[in-house]
């Protein structure tokens, strides 16, 4: 039972307190009255989320404005219409079975290119599987796109042994993207770190880690914002709320407020921003660039937008939301109708103008798929190859003996292995004709 203490101890306490100062490894202040606490702003509100235009692309009243030119927004507004361009070509031809999957980024457009547009070129981006718009403002290139898409000769990423979708590029400072959710959290840590100890770059450069809110429900999340945090490194996390894990939506994946309610419990600053308002991710992020790269410690954004599309070409959404608020969705709130009218209410863009832009990407893009649907694979041997640095190991030697021994025994007679051979530059003949 909790009970009043006398007056006569109060002296004595004050005294103490004044002796001790406070509890050992704290700042907290100490009080006599009990109370729980379950937020993190005052008067138990929820976290604000940042916005500047509102969704007929009106400036917020009060809101400062990223500065920006007509040359850069026509920029934006391209890459964002990009994506889109690229996701429905990708997305069809994967239902045709020419490539193996795809994941789209409908409906978070604003997120990524805002981001992607807030970063310096040669920050180190490590993405989760929706970030391919980080690729295309750096240069990457539609033809690179698809090549990965397809795993053709051309693709630098992976030389066609990752599937669609998981890109890799060292020339524009973007590591591997990887399936398994979360790994890239604590990996971007690591390379905040690394950036840290360099001399070279600990002064303009950053790690910047994308995640999707489901993500953050695994132990890697806490992990790396608890090394970022704590070492520390300048590591910019990028949580985009989209609202669904999968089939998973976010009311049954946490109970708290959201992803931001958790950079205070590691002692970062944090910010949420309306993911689908490209200038509010632009200055968010660079402002969130900006301090991470001068405290040299971890800033987390949560970027607050809704998935339109399905979360792979191996889902159905509709299994499990309705068609009709997907439609709302699109309707109410379409981050690329949001900007364009902004645009037009600058004189910046124009009817014509988005005809000619549509045109134009539809056919680029088409262009590219063509081509890149006519290239062979990488010779079969490169399944081998960039494995391991230094010299080649034992058990991969012996993989490869083992590979072209059937090759050479069945590649010829059996139908499946001769029709997949065709497909392959040389048609495998760099295995089949060398000594096992």
């Amino acid at each position: 039972m909790l009970r009043s203490i006398s007056s006569t101890c109060l002296p004595i306490l004050h005294h103490r307190r004044i002796h001790l100062g406070h509890l050992p490894n704290s700042q907290s202040p100490i009080v006599s009255t009990l109370s729980f606490f379950n937020s993190i702003t005052p008067d138990s509100e929820k976290i604000p989320t940042f916005r500047v235009l509102d969704g007929v692309g009106k400036p917020v009243d009060g809101a400062q404005l990223p500065e920006i030119d007509a040359q850069f927004a026509r920029r934006l507004y391209e890459n964002m219409q990009l994506l889109p361009t690229l996701d429905t070509v990708l997305y069809n031809v994967q239902r045709q079975g020419k490539i193996s999957f795809h994941m789209t980024s409908h409906g978070e457009e604003a997120t990524i290119i805002g981001s992607a547009a807030a970063l310096e070129l040669d920050d180190e981006v490590l993405g989760q599987y929706r970030e391919m718009g980080v690729l295309l403002w750096r240069g990457f290139g539609i033809d690179s796109v698809m090549a990965q898409c397809f795993g053709n000769q051309d693709d630098m990423s992976g030389k066609g042994r990752q599937m669609p979708v998981h890109f890799g590029s060292p020339k524009h400072h973007f590591h591997t993207i990887s399936s398994p959710l979360a790994t890239q959290i604590p990996q971007a840590a690591g390379v905040g770190y690394a950036l840290r100890r360099a001399p070279g770059r600990r002064s303009r450069s950053i790690a910047a880690c994308f995640f999707g809110e489901g993500a953050a429900s695994e132990g890697d999340f806490h992990a790396g914002l608890l090394l970022a945090s704590t070492i520390p490194s300048p590591t910019l996390f990028i949580a985009r709320n989209n609202g669904f894990a999968i089939s998973t939506p976010s009311t049954e994946q946490f109970y708290g407020d959201g992803i931001a309610s958790r950079g205070p419990g590691y002692g970062i600053d944090t910010v949420r921003v309306d993911g689908n308002d490209i200038l509010a991710v632009l200055a968010a992020v660079r402002e969130a660039r900006k301090r991470t790269l001068e405290q040299g410690r971890a800033v987390l954004v949560e970027a607050m937008s809704y998935r339109v599309g399905h979360h792979s070409t191996s889902d159905d959404s509709f299994a499990y939301r309705q068609r009709s608020e997907v439609e709302d969705r699109k309707r109410i709130d379409n981050p690329i109708a949001r900007f364009r009218l902004y645009m037009e209410s600058q004189g910046w863009w124009s009817a014509a103008d988005e005809e000619e832009l549509k045109a134009r990407l539809k056919a680029d893009v088409m262009t590219a798929f063509k081509r890149a649907e006519s290239l062979p694979r990488c010779e079969l041997s490169e399944l081998f190859t960039d494995v391991y640095a230094g010299e080649e190991p034992w058990n991969i030697k012996e993989q490869r003996e083992e590979l072209t021994g059937l090759l050479k025994k069945y590649g010829d007679t059996w139908e499946p292995w001769r029709t997949e051979l065709a497909k392959f530059k040389n048609k495998g003949q760099d295995l089949t004709q060398s000594n096992p």
